[in-house]
């Protein structure tokens, strides 16, 4: 299975370490405290074209599952002279670059992104609309951070694993495996991103 992660630490500049099953990458921004990570499992491509994270132009991505309609828009790019040599990940990168955010309601399928603009220093955070992919995001002390699991958090040291009374109570009433969203398991942490993409 695939995972991504990423954070942005308004007072951190320094290095991560990487790795992966059948792949893994790092981006680092270090100007910016930015650094964007993907373990990936290769399914749809399994050469090193489909390595993460992707980079096009001032475009950078980390991804994770699959966009079924990424034929057509690829076909639909590539009669506007865009070239492909990889799979989903790429129309994916492609289509932002040639039709923004408008690219995401041509998408169909299960995924979760994080994706960089270098030009603009934004970074955008998108998964489907049903919410098959999970992705989660913590803020606090002007560190941003984002990842397809929440232990991933564990790893920075300004992450604090503090239980949620609520979350937990709101568990033990109704016997539920999962905590309803906007709650998760840690206090004043993590949220996961709602469903759709609006």
């Amino acid at each position: 299975m695939c995972r991504i992660a990423g954070f942005w630490d308004f007072n951190y500049r320094g290095n991560l370490a990487h790795g992966g099953p059948d792949d893994g990458g790092i981006f680092l921004e270090p100007s910016y405290g930015l650094a964007l990570t993907d373990r990936r499992l290769s399914i749809l491509d399994l050469s090193s074209a489909g390595h993460q994270p992707m980079e096009f132009k001032n475009l950078v991505i980390t991804y994770n599952g699959e966009v079924y309609s990424f034929r057509e828009i690829r076909q639909e790019l590539e009669k506007e002279g865009y070239k492909f040599s990889s799979s989903d990940t790429e129309v994916i990168l492609k289509a932002f670059h040639r039709w923004g955010f408008e690219a995401v309601h041509r998408f169909r399928g299960m995924f979760a992104f994080a994706l960089w603009d270098k030009k603009e220093k934004k970074l955008i955070l998108c998964r489907d609309r049903i919410g098959v992919k999970p992705l989660y995001y913590y803020t606090k002390d002007e560190l941003f951070m984002t990842a397809s699991e929440l232990k991933a958090f564990h790893k920075h040291p300004k992450f604090k694993k503090e239980l949620s009374p609520l979350a937990l109570s709101l568990f033990l009433c109704f016997f539920n495996m999962a905590i309803s969203l906007p709650h998760t398991a840690y206090l004043k942490t993590p949220i996961s991103l709602s469903s759709g993409t609006s």
